[in-house]
């Protein structure tokens, strides 16, 4: 029996709960609150003509709505479940605790009320498909092992997990993929924590990097010296990690062997096309992978296993490890293949929200490539691209609100310019999908890898991603 959910059904019985944002992500959680007997406040941006359907089921089941541009006046509620994407620190909220309101998020009262043991990932690049192998890992070695153990998976990733807490027992798993929002102000690290890198992202949200790299530590900060903390020898950022943590750290790098020390107690690295361990001072490296064993291409996805292997070390056995590497055909969005079509091959990797993102899915392919660029806005630079560009595309189609953005980038580096690479600019996402058809020759491959996050046309990267996949199929 969970006695903290219990407690906190009981708390918050007969108590009005404000929630703050009313996208896809909450609306489990709101069913969740009404079942332990809350009155819902929801509260949005949104006019209740633009959302209509969703209003109108929140209404029936006796929630009540503040919608439109004052949705954030006047919080008198008991409690606050805000959002990840709205920040922590607005003056409304500010006034409202101030008053005795309480400001918290799914995900907070998640890991206070979580009995499972947890694991999560966080980072600017890399996260999802890491996520979702540890799950996947854990997933397989449970199905072996037979047993009642049950492995979750949730957060950034899937589906809020707090409404399934209750199904969950101390003996069960779940894997969490935390973004920055969501860290920004948690007070609780899970057993396992990972970050995959840290570079330049979302600092159209935050005050600066600094901030957005204070938001990524609290994946850690909280762990117990018991805990374990996997990190990228090769990020500046992340190897300065080291030295604030708690617990046991591992250090994983693709670009050179390693040995415990610098912070760390074990490390994970490549040794003779094999992914190796040292758990401790004076080992000899003990192989685990090989990676031709990888069945999803790229060196971004030898760093995703070597990740996920360091998370999972002493939950899932090397067998289990290899069947996984062996079958696991990637996530959705990521370098996925479409079709082909007239002797062309699309590809759909629509989560790539960054520059570093677009940076991997250009190595991760052998031939030049034609990549469709551009996206929402998020204030971070598009310069490291150029150089991957140069030695990688075939042809570029710049579009979205950060089109001309990117294109100047590209303009202001000699060495793309003297490529001569051909680079085609259209607004509209559709007709820039056309052009990059009509740029393509049998035997080419299109690529979908914005380096931007979708929001200036599409309400988050799946809805884009499907947008692509759905029209090239038309073809």
């Amino acid at each position: 029996m969970n006695e903290k959910l219990n407690r906190f059904r009981n708390d918050i019985n007969g108590k009005r709960i404000a929630v703050i944002g009313l996208g896809i992500s909450n609306l489990p959680v709101i069913d969740f609150l009404l079942s332990c007997g809350a009155s819902v406040v929801g509260r949005d941006k949104k006019t209740y003509d633009a959302m209509k359907d969703t209003a109108d089921k929140l209404t029936q089941k006796g929630v009540s709505l503040i919608l439109g541009d004052d949705y954030l006046e006047n919080i008198d509620e008991d409690m606050i479940f805000k959002a990840p994407g709205i920040r922590p620190d607005l003056p409304q909220f500010n006034e409202a605790v101030a008053k005795g309101t309480v400001l918290t998020s799914e995900m907070e009262v998640f890991f206070e009320l979580c009995p499972a043991h947890l694991f999560a990932v966080t980072g600017s690049d890399g996260k999802t498909t890491t996520t979702t192998l540890v799950y996947t890992l854990l997933a397989k070695q449970c199905e072996k092992e037979g047993g009642s153990r049950h492995v979750y998976v949730g957060g950034n990733i899937g589906k809020p997990l707090l409404p399934e807490v209750e199904a969950m027992t101390e003996d069960d798993y779940a894997v969490l993929e935390l973004s920055s929002f969501q860290l920004q102000a948690m007070k609780q690290s899970p057993a396992v924590a990972c970050v995959t890198n840290v570079t330049p992202n979302h600092l159209n949200w935050h005050t600066g990097m600094d901030e957005y790299i204070e938001a990524k530590k609290t994946i850690f900060l909280h762990q117990t010296e018991f805990d374990r903390l996997v990190l990228n020898y090769e990020n500046e950022v992340t190897r300065a990690m080291a030295s604030e943590a708690p617990g046991h750290v591992t250090y994983f790098s693709s670009k050179r062997e390693l040995v415990p020390g610098d912070g760390a107690d074990a490390v994970i690295f490549e040794k003779d096309g094999e992914i190796c361990l040292i758990s401790a001072s004076g080992e000899e490296p003990y192989p685990i992978l090989k990676t031709s064993d990888i069945f999803i291409p790229g060196r971004h996805n030898v760093e995703n296993y070597m990740t996920a292997i360091a998370a999972v070390r002493g939950y899932v056995d090397i067998d289990t490890i290899g069947e996984v590497a062996r079958t696991f055909g990637g996530v959705e969005h990521r370098e996925e293949f479409v079709c082909e079509k007239d002797g062309v091959k699309y590809y759909n990797s629509s989560i790539d929200s960054s520059p570093t993102r677009t940076i991997a899915a250009l190595l991760a392919f052998k031939q030049k490539l034609i990549i469709i660029l551009g996206g929402y806005d998020k204030h971070i630079p598009f310069d490291p691209l150029c150089a991957p560009l140069t030695e990688h595309a075939k042809g570029i189609i710049l579009t979205g609100a950060t089109g001309e953005k990117i294109r100047a980038a590209l303009e202001a580096d000699d060495g793309f310019m003297k490529a001569g690479i051909p680079m085609v600019s259209e607004p509209d996402f559709y007709r820039a999908i056309d052009e990059a058809r009509k740029m393509a020759e049998p035997g080419d491959i299109v690529i979908l890898s914005p380096a931007c996050a979708s929001f200036d046309a599409f309400p988050n990267f799946e809805v884009r991603g499907r947008a692509f996949k759905d029209y090239v199929m038309k073809f």
